[in-house]
């Protein structure tokens, strides 16, 4: 305060004292009851305050707003303290309005609003001051993290008053962290923790820290780190038919997922490199066939790695045959018509986290080799149990009575040898009947 000031802060001073002795001796008659009325503040750092005192009846009694510090601001409408970011609002009989701009935590405090009444009345006034959190910082995090990797990410922010609420967020889901709260002067600084166990699945992930204060309402404070994981690829082989025949068009793709991207894979055949043929075509990670034929059968062997491992995944390939058989007739055969039989196809992966699966081109044959082969067994009974019956009734037709020479001659025979020689003589007889046609 330079001397200037000092004397009119000086001069109001003691105009105040006169005031105050002449009322003693009843020449200022100050209304009874009058009081000053004022009101709380609140304001966020670097705003601005305005500090209001009023008074509903005055006899041109002298208001005044003195700091926490007892320093007089304004004396009716005159500045007493040099300070620039103090300005004069509205000065009357009744009223008394200064504003405090640029307000920092320091001017929080009980601001004191005085009539120059005998006695004196006061009013005091709290100004409440916020201090605004710092923009949080993120901590912990290295780049890249690796797949397995415990890491613990903090978040600090300073300067809040209240102490400041944080909040972490995985992409839009809000997850708990473990808050701590320190004081520092008439601030705090709030830090909070979040544990993770890396994954592959927290690779591209947006780890979000969020300030929640009141001095914050219309734009809190954020702060944002993306996760990139390493991770040792898995592999996977995608074919686009279900059931392979010869001269169709077959494509194999090799899908492989691992960060950094196992770029090129390799292909195989039966342990060994691709036949060279035009009608194979290796382009990327898909490996086409133009053309399918029988010399293509074998297993098909698609490798991936980075510098983390090596996956891979096999494809049986079995082409089969070309269908000759007409389509079906509208009408239901009497006798249904298995199918062609199909063999195996299978896609599986080193990888252990890689299942096995059914392959999708596995027909059922046993069902079908049992009803053959009964019916089989059932035509060849039949056909038995016929013949059976033709024979018999050839038999039976063809029935006779043969005779031995004894038996021929036995007639008029008185014994053995006689019937013996009956039967020569008959069969003498019988030769000297014999006929011959030329």
């Amino acid at each position: 305060m330079n001397v200037k000031s000092h004397l009119i802060f000086t001069l109001y001073t003691i105009y105040g004292i006169l005031l105050k002795v002449m009322a003693s001796k009843g020449k200022v008659r100050g209304i009874s009851g009058q009081y000053p009325l004022v009101q709380n503040v609140t304001v966020t750092a670097g705003g601005t305050a305005n500090l209001t005192c009023r008074v509903e009846y005055n006899d041109n009694t002298s208001l005044q707003w003195s700091n926490p510090a007892q320093q007089t601001l304004f004396f009716g409408d005159k500045k007493a303290l040099r300070d620039n970011r103090i300005e004069l609002v509205r000065a009357t009989s009744s009223e008394l309005t200064i504003s405090i701009s640029d307000v920092t935590l320091s001017d929080e405090g009980l601001y004191t609003c005085s009539l120059f009444t005998m006695p004196v009345r006061t009013a005091k006034a709290y100004l409440t001051v916020f201090g605004v959190p710092e923009k949080p910082e993120i901590n912990g995090l290295t780049k890249p993290a690796m797949e397995g990797d415990r890491v613990t990410l903090t978040c600090i922010t300073q300067g809040s008053k209240p102490a400041a609420d944080l909040r972490w967020f995985r992409n839009e889901q809000e997850v708990t962290g473990a808050k701590e709260v320190n004081a520092s002067g008439k601030t705090f600084t709030v830090r909070s923790s979040l544990q993770l166990l890396v994954t592959r699945n927290d690779d591209g992930v947006a780890y979000t820290c969020r300030v929640d204060h009141v001095a914050l309402a219309q734009a809190p404070q954020q702060a944002t780190e993306v996760l990139e994981v390493h991770y040792a690829p898995r592999v996977e082989i995608i074919h686009s038919l279900a059931v392979p025949q010869e001269g169709q068009y077959l494509k194999l793709e090799c899908v492989s997922r691992g960060n950094p991207s196992p770029d090129p894979v390799m292909w195989t055949k039966d342990g060994g490199e691709l036949p060279d043929l035009d009608r194979i075509i290796v382009e990327g990670r898909e490996l086409t066939f133009t053309s399918l034929n029988k010399t293509d059968n074998g297993t098909y062997r698609c490798e991936a790695s980075n510098h983390l491992g090596t996956s891979s995944a096999e494809y049986v390939l079995y082409v089969y045959d070309e269908p000759t058989t007409p389509p079906p007739s509208t009408t239901s055969p009497l006798h249904p018509i298995p199918p062609d039989p199909t063999v195996q196809l299978s896609t599986h992966a080193s990888d252990p986290t890689v299942t096995g699966s059914k392959d999708p081109n596995a027909l059922g044959q046993h069902g079908t080799d049992h009803a053959l082969i009964g019916g089989v067994v059932a035509v060849v009974v039949f056909v038995t149990l016929c013949l059976i019956i033709v024979l018999g009734r050839y038999l039976a037709r063809h029935k006779g009575t043969y005779l031995t020479n004894e038996a021929k001659g036995a007639d008029d025979a008185p014994d053995a040898d006689t019937a013996i020689i009956n039967a020569e003589g008959h069969h003498a007889h019988a030769e000297e009947k014999k006929e011959y046609f030329i």
